[in-house]
């Protein structure tokens, strides 16, 4: 009886031990540019044309909510006061915004102080962020050293025959555990995080140009700081900020003089091939060319007389 009492117990605190870790990591799953956008004044433009006024952003893993500033009147008379959008709708997203003078003042310094951390970001951003970019590359070998280690547990003692036991459990905390590690990767976009870059956005079977500043990037979509946005080529250009869709954006060019950036900095000598008599930027400039041809002229000068 006590040996059914305590496998019973255990079983149920795994049970619970199980839904308390899946529940953690189900917050932690949240898309983590709709995070940065949370309890904002947002805007969302669909791919339809619609636009859902301004509320207040809330981000669950299911979906995202916006809590309109002011009631606004809508079916059967009633006064809607939010509007959800599911997850399954995500592709109805042509862009979340954030315009400037949409925000506080308070929400506005905020913002400012955003940009000043985002743009060319300091040594501690970005080694952290390199730090994060090593686990995201190493995930599957994380799953697998994750795996040896927890067979490893189960083969000592009494401890890992209750684990074993419960190996359902285990095997879903370990799933939400190697899930929540990410896997959004991307080199070429990499480069760019924290610069200003001029971006192409897909809207209507037209393509528009943008440029603003790369903050960050996942799997669906692309966050971009500072742009002058306008809905259509009729309207005036706002400040703001944009969340995108990976597939309705492609970053396109680097938008800042930086000579340091190319792969042209591996190449500690480059000189470009002349043509005929062309020169190069750097010769014409140089006061020696300058004597040289001088000097060349006078040469010259000298032989006609003789002649």
């Amino acid at each position: 009886m006590d040996l059914l009492l305590n496998s019973f117990t255990i079983t149920f605190l795994f049970i619970i031990l199980s839904t308390l870790v899946a529940a953690f990591f189900r917050k932690r799953g949240r898309d983590k540019c709709l995070i940065h956008f949370e309890d904002d004044p947002i805007v969302l433009e669909k791919t339809n044309g619609d636009l859902i006024p301004c509320g207040n952003l809330h981000v669950e893993n299911t979906g995202l909510e916006f809590v309109f500033k002011e009631k606004i009147r809508g079916d059967f008379g009633l006064l809607k006061t939010t509007y959800l959008l599911y997850k399954y709708e995500f592709p109805q997203i042509q862009a979340l915004i954030r315009y400037h003078d949409e925000l506080s003042k308070e929400e506005q310094e905020k913002r400012l102080n955003e940009i000043k951390k985002v743009y060319h970001p300091r040594f501690r951003r970005r080694t952290w962020r390199k730090i994060q970019n090593i686990f995201k590359t190493i995930k599957d070998s994380f799953a697998e050293i994750l795996t040896l280690f927890i067979t490893h547990i189960q083969k000592v003692g009494t401890t890992g025959k209750i684990i074993k036991d419960q190996n359902k459990y285990v095997n879903q905390m370990k799933s939400n555990l190697i899930e929540s590690v990410g896997t959004a990767y991307e080199p070429l976009l990499e480069q760019y995080i924290g610069k200003l870059v001029v971006f192409e956005l897909i809207r209507n079977e037209s393509v528009v140009k943008f440029k603003g500043i790369l903050k960050d990037y996942t799997v669906t979509f692309i966050e971009i700081l500072d742009v002058d946005y306008a809905l259509s080529d009729e309207e005036n250009t706002r400040r703001a900020d944009l969340i995108l869709p990976q597939k309705l954006c492609i970053i396109r060019h680097l938008g800042e003089v930086d000579k340091d950036f190319s792969i042209l900095k591996k190449i500690k000598d480059f000189v470009p091939l002349k043509i005929g008599n062309e020169k190069t930027e750097n010769e014409e400039n140089d006061p020696k060319n300058e004597e040289n041809t001088g000097n060349t002229e006078e040469n010259t000068g000298n032989t006609e007389d003789k002649t």
